[in-house]
């Protein structure tokens, strides 16, 4: 998680930063790279602001550890429990950033995302501003590249260890735009065997 996250603040640095990051973030591990992106965005001298759609005690393993750094960094968070926000107060802060981490769902998602992410999904969608997607764009299989619902739309996707399989869809590039493949060190034996 330090890695992957690490790894995708430095991605999203190479991109340009000229504003605000806005890092939506859901109770897992994906959410837990968002507060690792955070953290190392912080740390570079850029304005963060972390979203999280969960309770703080509903984190566990690591995510809960990188949420405690973040919180006693001083980071500004917003906490939304249980569906406790309107479409037009998450539309009012998405609004004031110049880009947004899609740290919400990673790779387990197995169906649809239920109530309220797919109003957080829509209120990302509308924003006006790049969108990087942490690992995968929440919402989309990973294994098909095809949306099992309501799925973001983001500008750039870093992916960690390698392509999804489901990125070789040509259809997903319509929700991952350009994909970077970030190394967090996986042995080398785990890596997929490249065709030919």
């Amino acid at each position: 998680m330090e890695n992957a996250g690490r790894d995708a603040a430095d991605v999203l640095i190479g991109l340009g930063i000229c504003g605000l990051v806005t890092i939506c973030c859901g109770k897992g591990n994906n959410g837990g790279d968002g507060f690792v992106i955070a953290r190392h965005l912080d740390n570079r001298g850029f304005a963060v602001h972390v979203l999280l759609f969960a309770k703080p005690d509903e984190l566990t393993g690591d995510a809960a550890i990188n949420y405690r750094i973040i919180a006693k960094s001083g980071l500004p968070i917003t906490t939304y429990p249980d569906a406790s926000f309107s479409d037009s107060d998450l539309a009012t802060k998405l609004s004031q950033s110049a880009c947004i981490v899609d740290g919400l769902f990673g790779t387990g998602l197995t169906g649809p995302v239920r109530p309220p992410f797919e109003r957080v999904i829509a209120a990302i969608n509308a924003s006006k501003a790049r969108v990087l997607a942490a690992d995968i764009p929440s919402g989309l299989d990973c294994d098909t590249g095809q949306p099992l619902g309501p799925t973001v739309r983001a500008d750039h996707t870093v992916t960690f260890v390698a392509r999804k399989k489901g990125f070789a869809n040509p259809a997903a590039k319509e929700w991952t735009g350009e994909v970077h493949v970030a190394d967090i060190g996986a042995p080398r034996v785990v890596l997929p065997t490249p065709p030919g």
